[in-house]
């Protein structure tokens, strides 16, 4: 039965490749751009499973159980977390599903993650996991301290999160949006959409869990540790059905991505490398101390309504906000205005030259992130025409120094984005959305490679 770990793993890997659906962006979003539109899919993903397991528990399907509270390594253990998945440039399903799209800075981020997770699990830093979370409070989840029915808080975070989804829908209705241009498989996913049927699987995954003998949902952590001492010990009680649910989200991720047209090895920098490697570590111990990542915690355990899993969502959260606050700053990339008199052609990267530089792997030259080698700088194209070349940048960047660079330019002149972001294909329209700007021109270049043209807005 443990073959149902792999075929749900390879339905969400798809998913969350077509959906763009990363909660280290969510969070982020909060900080960077100051909205919760994106953390609402969030919220879409933990009301779904609250009504599907909820009503599972009620039947008598399922028995949900959740951890005894242990404030202290949830709080700490949340907070390193966030910090480490702005680090690794996404959390810990994001990590498994980009890199199936090609991205090596995740591959970095994803043994560092997998291998500390399995040091905290059951080796090497076990001890002090278990030290830390030894400090419990008697205390599991809300309803049960309140002595009232969970169908109380699922109504009304259901309600809340239908009246969000409304509100922001509403709100992006009246606004002018890009189009990849694409059609069918090609289009990605709108993320409330991905955020539906996310829950979904989730629902679905507990019972087909339990079948298998692991009476639990989703989750990234344990089954990384466990992928790990498998293929250090060979051991075959490691290799169950959440080991081939992370596997799963691999292979899907990747075959989606294939698919779309958006897979292609990226390698990055030494700079990015010790980055992403530094982000894995910081992951790995901090969903350790916490009990779960922003699946187990984020979205399993808030769905139960548990303490852990709320607490942590909000440490996370305040992680990633600390985070940004100490990295995610405009590179130089986007601060030089190369202005000139002389027009040239609008064009895009020349990708044929980063071929023939680098083999059929394209190079990343960025870390958090150094200036690409080819066109350092905002260039002037033509009269009220700038090119910004992003591509290398791993997200937010890309983002990051768009909102840099048009702020320098004038009302009605435009901005033409080279990158190479998958998450940046609805990042940067939003943003320009939401800004008062227009999109133009937008398409993709190359497998994973797109450019569009911003032209600024009056406000």
């Amino acid at each position: 039965m443990i073959i149902t770990g792999l075929i749900v793993g390879l339905v969400l890997g798809a998913l969350m490749q077509r959906g763009r659906f990363c909660v280290t962006g969510m969070l982020r979003d909060i900080f960077l751009t100051k909205t919760w539109r994106s953390f609402v899919a969030l919220l879409i993903v933990i009301s779904v499973h609250a009504i599907g397991l909820t009503a599972l528990d009620s039947a008598g399907i399922i028995s949900t159980s959740v951890d005894t509270f242990a404030p202290i390594a949830v709080v700490i253990g949340g907070f390193i977390f966030g910090l480490g998945i702005v680090l690794a440039g996404g959390c810990a399903s994001g990590t498994w599903y980009r890199s199936g799209e090609g991205l090596v800075g995740s591959w970095v981020a994803l043994i560092a993650y997998a291998v500390t997770s399995a040091a905290m699990k059951t080796g090497a830093l076990s001890g002090f996991n278990a030290w830390l979370r030894g400090f419990t409070v008697d205390a599991t989840t809300i309803p049960e301290s309140l002595g009232v029915s969970p169908w109380y808080f699922v109504i009304g975070l259901s309600l809340l999160t239908a009246y969000a989804v409304v509100n922001y829908r509403n709100r992006a209705s009246s606004q002018v949006k890009g189009d990849l241009g694409v059609r069918g498989w090609r289009r990605p996913l709108h993320q409330y959409t991905a955020g539906l049927l996310i829950g979904i699987v989730g629902v679905i995954a507990w019972p087909l869990s339990g079948a298998a003998g692991r009476d639990s949902g989703l989750g990234i952590t344990g089954p990384s540790a466990n992928l790990t001492n498998f293929i250090v010990s060979g051991d075959l009680k490691y290799l169950d059905w959440g080991v081939l649910l992370v596997l799963g989200i691999l292979v899907g991720a990747h075959f989606s991505a294939r698919a779309a047209g958006e897979f292609r090895v990226r390698v990055p920098d030494p700079q990015a490398a010790v980055r992403a490697l530094v982000g894995g570590v910081l992951m790995g111990v901090g969903a350790c101390l916490a009990g779960g990542c922003t699946v187990g915690n984020g979205m399993v355990e808030t769905s139960l309504f548990g303490y852990q899993g709320w607490v942590a969502l909000l440490a996370i959260g305040l992680g990633v906000g600390a985070a940004a606050k100490l990295w995610l700053k405009p590179t130089a990339q986007s601060v030089a205005l190369q202005r000139s008199t002389e027009e040239q052609p609008v064009r895009p990267v020349d990708h044929d030259r980063i071929a023939r530089q680098y083999g059929s792997v394209a190079t990343a030259p960025v870390a958090l992130k150094v200036a690409a080698p080819s066109q350092a700088g905002v260039r002037q194209l033509a009269a009220g025409v700038y090119a910004l070349d992003t591509v290398g940048a791993i997200c937010p960047f890309p983002l990051i120094d768009a909102k840099n660079a048009m702020s320098r330019l004038e009302a009605g002149e435009k901005l033409v984005i080279d990158f190479d972001c998958t998450q940046a294909t609805d990042s940067i329209p939003q943003w320009a959305a939401d800004n008062g700007h227009k999109i133009e021109n937008f398409h993709q270049t190359q497998a994973a490679g797109w450019q569009l043209t911003v032209v600024k807005g009056e406000n």
